[in-house]
């Protein structure tokens, strides 16, 4: 498939994922911007509070919406294919229905805004960067080859924590009780974007190799990570290569390169380019 045609059936799908993810809030949401599930309810009609771990959350939130992604695909002319097992990636493949060779990496992203600072979030993590990431031939832990897939996305979903003193997690609701109970989370903003776009360069969840995502909420919603001014082939660059290539510092020492800017040197590019991260500042109760 030549570039152009490429480029094209990206901005497409993306286009087509961003007017889908637009219409989600009124699907999950109440008047009052909390979460229409409630709970767990048994055969005798008993409702039990979800917990606010954000891993059930996550999971609940695609059961959720997955009806809403099959008529997505449907609409817009794709098959779906979900992960084999919990550990691959993506969590979706989109296949074209009219061209096989046209498939597209769609993985479900949720994180909560920080209560000591919503304007920031506690970020994701955007896939691996080990074997199927560098070797984009190969089929460890992923549904389809890397190279397989026209372009990466995120289907994000950033959302507030009820407090703590609001959930009994203890206590046992009638089916009559629904509109009473306290949502484990409200205030959705959902978002579609390319993986790389919102992408820092630190890994997400400590030794294992997961690529990190940016925090500030503006940033993610509008594609503005690290990479977004220097482009994708330095998100794959740069990952591919994240610890493995070694430089002397002013100091005489060796170390392992782990930031961008010192990758972006080491490559001679321009790293003027780099977009900064945002840092995040603990705002006061009460503060704006």
């Amino acid at each position: 498939m030549i570039k152009e045609q490429r480029e094209l059936h990206k901005i497409e799908f993306l286009e087509s994922l961003r007017n889908f993810v637009g219409e989600l809030n009124g699907y999950v949401s109440s008047n009052d911007g909390q979460w229409t599930i409630k709970g767990f309810i048994d055969i005798y009609r008993n409702v039990y509070t979800i917990s606010s771990d954000t891993k059930i959350v996550s999971k609940i939130l695609e059961i959720h919406l997955f009806p809403k992604i099959v008529e997505f695909a449907r609409n817009y002319g794709f098959n779906i294919v979900p992960a084999d097992y919990q550990n691959y990636y993506p969590d979706i493949s989109f296949v074209s229905a009219r061209n096989q060779g046209i498939i597209f990496a769609v993985d479900f992203k949720t994180t909560y805004r920080l209560a000591e600072n919503p304007d920031f979030c506690n970020g994701f993590t955007l896939g691996s960067h080990g074997e199927y990431f560098i070797n984009r031939e190969s089929t460890k832990n992923i549904q389809f080859p890397y190279q397989s897939y026209l372009g990466h996305y995120c289907l994000g979903i950033i959302y507030t924590r009820a407090d703590k003193e609001a959930i009994d997690e203890t206590r046992i609701h009638g089916v009559n009780e629904l509109q009473a109970i306290t949502s484990v989370i409200r205030n959705f903003q959902f978002f579609a974007v390319e993986k790389w776009r919102i992408a820092s360069d630190k890994r997400g969840s400590g030794n294992t190799a997961n690529i990190g995502s940016i925090q500030k909420v503006t940033d993610i919603l509008a594609g503005r990570g690290m990479f977004s001014g220097l482009g994708e082939h330095w998100f794959d660059d740069y990952w591919m290569n994240y610890d493995k290539i070694s430089i002397v510092g002013v100091d005489g020492k060796t170390r392992k390169i782990r930031t961008l800017k010192d990758f972006v040197d080491y490559r001679q590019g321009d790293t003027s380019l780099i977009v900064p991260k945002a840092r995040k500042i603990a705002k006061k109760r009460g503060e704006a």
